[in-house]
């Protein structure tokens, strides 16, 4: 369903300066070659001007100090940080998923559950014994809610996602389609020192090679999330073992992101699609983390560190750092060394060609020294 909003109500939600007939109305946001009369054209930037000749739009976003009159609009609001814009108005044309209010009549709830007021309730969801539902919280299709897990106001779960028994989360929390949250960790252990403690403790060798079963470690800690999470589709954030795996208030979840047992997360990170965090290891506040990185077990990674897209983090990562590469270096390392990665082909070619002249002038000293004797 769309959304109507005029143009003085979408400035004043951006903090924008406006300017023509802000009383005219959109419903719907587009790129400047195919916008329609209606729909608010997105030109953020004076690259975007020529597109605007290509559509019918009558109103724009556009870049700070932008002639609106000239560029043919009858109304114009200018933002001087497009992506954080972006934000904004993506906000106030998304109406989210259509959630009916109440309970459905199919869904299966616990008689001791607790469903806060004016929460949205929606088909074959299942709440545990226990469980807690915040007020407004607005739950997809088939998604289970484990005993004695609480989520907070405003919550919003998309179809088919799993919350597994003893799950904490707070408040504003928005999860994307079948994420699995509160899953037993992957936790065995063997009845006698296994090959890889033996190899972690020797690094790489090995006394001998033996037969060995794995046992379950069993995961009673469960999840605790902070306010403002974001979870991404198909994630999966595993339980403690004892101690809960926890997330920090703030912190981003892309698709496909693994966070084993007993990680503990801080505040505001960012991590994208594919991410995997192995067992008990810290990661501090603000850590931003791109597609395909890795983080080795037991290790901790300080605040503010950015690792680039397939970083492999083995070891501590100091406060701060900007990590590239497998293993990780810093950037200005890693960039160095694919330099010098570049550089071998001309250097063997160059090492090739000093040992022919090397060789050359060996043989020419030879057949010298061979004629100085006759004589």
């Amino acid at each position: 369903m769309r959304v109507s909003h005029t143009i003085a109500e979408i400035a004043a939600a951006l903090g924008a300066m406006a300017a023509g007939d802000t009383r005219l109305t959109v419903t719907g946001a587009a790129e400047p070659a195919v916008a329609g009369p209606d729909d608010l054209a997105l030109a953020m930037d004076p690259k975007y001007a020529e597109g605007l000749k290509a559509g019918s739009t009558r109103a724009a976003v556009l870049w700070e100090g932008a002639d609106w009159q000239e560029l043919g609009l009858q109304a114009a609001i200018f933002v001087s940080r497009p992506r954080v814009a972006m934000a904004g108005l993506t906000r106030q044309f998304d109406p989210g998923p259509d959630i009916a209010p109440g309970i459905h009549a199919t869904a299966v709830i616990s008689a001791e559950a607790v469903i806060g007021p004016d929460a949205h309730i929606g088909p074959f969801v299942v709440i545990g014994r226990g469980a807690r539902i915040g007020a407004r919280a607005r739950i997809g299709a088939h998604v289970s809610v484990g005993a004695e897990s609480r989520i907070g106001d405003d919550a919003l779960l998309h179809a088919g996602i799993r919350i597994g028994n003893n799950v904490r989360i707070g408040d504003r929390f928005i999860c994307q389609p079948n994420a699995v949250i509160g899953g037993d960790g992957f936790s065995f252990v063997t009845p006698e020192k296994s090959g890889v403690e033996e190899i972690r403790e020797t690094l790489g060798g090995r006394t001998e090679i033996r037969r060995q079963s794995w046992t379950r470690i069993h995961s009673l800690g469960g999840v605790e999330i902070g306010d403002d999470v974001e979870v991404g589709s198909s994630s999966a954030i595993d339980a403690g073992t004892i101690r809960a795996t926890s997330i920090g208030p703030g912190t981003k979840i892309d698709n496909l992101v693994h966070i084993a047992h007993n990680v503990q997360i801080g505040r505001d990170c960012l991590f994208a699609g594919q991410v995997g965090i192995a067992g008990s290891t810290r990661i501090g506040d603000r850590v931003v983390m791109g597609g395909q990185c890795g983080v080795s077990d037991n290790i901790f990674v300080g605040d503010d560190v950015i690792a680039g897209g397939g970083t492999k983090i083995y070891t501590n990562a100091p406060g701060g750092r900007v990590l590239l590469g497998s293993p990780a270096l810093k950037m200005e390392s890693h960039v160095e060394a694919w330099k010098n990665i570049r550089r071998l082909g001309r250097l063997f070619a160059e090492v090739a060609d000093l040992r022919d002249i090397v060789t050359r002038l060996g043989k020419s000293g030879a057949h010298g020294h061979d004629d100085d004797n006759k004589h």
